[in-house]
C-alpha cells in the first residue's frame, strides 16, 4: 500500500476529525469514568484551533488520496524554574491511524514524518503520552523507540 504523509490542508479536517472520533471512543470504552461519550461541537473545533495555531500542526497519512492517520503536533517551550531547566520539545499531542489501515505502516510513517520535521525544526527529542488501558499504542510506541520517562498512578478511594 502506497501511504504518503505530509501536513494537513484545511479541507482535510473534517476527515481528520472522524479519525479523532475513533480515538474518543476508544478512550470513552477504556475510561466511561473520565471521557464523555459523542463528539461534541467543541471537540470538532479543536483540530481547526490547532491548524491555525502558531504553536502546532496537524500532519496527513493519506492512502490513495484518503485519509488513513493523523498527528496532532505542538512546539513546546517551557521556561526554566526552581525545579527545572529550560527544556523544548516536540509534542505529539494527538495520534491516530484508522481502524481500516492498521499494521500496514501507516504510524511508523506519520513518526518517521515527525522524527524529520521535529529534527529539522531543531528539537532533541518528541514526546507523548497514552492511557495504560491502549496496549496496542502502547506496544507501537516502544517499538517507534520511546520510553517512559514519567508515570501517573491512581488511587481509587
Amino acid at each position: 500500500m502506497d501511504i504518503s504523509v505530509r501536513y494537513a490542508r484545511r479541507n482535510e479536517l473534517e476527515e481528520v476529525n472522524q479519525l479523532r472520533k475513533q480515538v474518543n471512543e476508544v478512550h470513552v470504552n477504556g475510561r466511561p469514568d473520565i471521557f464523555k461519550a459523542g463528539f461534541c461541537q467543541q471537540l470538532r473545533d479543536h483540530v481547526y484551533d490547532n491548524f491555525d495555531s502558531g504553536d502546532s500542526d496537524i500532519i496527513v497519512a493519506l492512502a490513495g488520496g484518503t485519509v488513513c492517520g493523523f498527528a496532532a503536533v505542538r512546539y513546546v517551550k517551557r521556561s526554566e524554574t526552581p525545579f527545572s531547566y529550560e527544556r523544548s520539545y516536540y509534542m505529539i499531542e494527538e495520534f491516530s491511524v484508522d481502524e481500516n489501515y492498521r499494521r500496514k505502516g501507516v504510524a511508523a510513517g506519520l513518526i518517521g514524518f515527525c522524527k524529520e520535521k521535529a529534527r529539522a525544526k531543531g528539537y532533541k527529542r518528541m514526546e507523548l503520552d497514552y492511557w495504560a488501558f491502549n496496549e496496542d499504542a502502547e506496544k507501537f510506541y516502544e517499538q517507534a523507540g520511546f520510553k517512559v520517562y514519567r508515570k501517573y498512578t491512581e488511587l481509587f478511594l
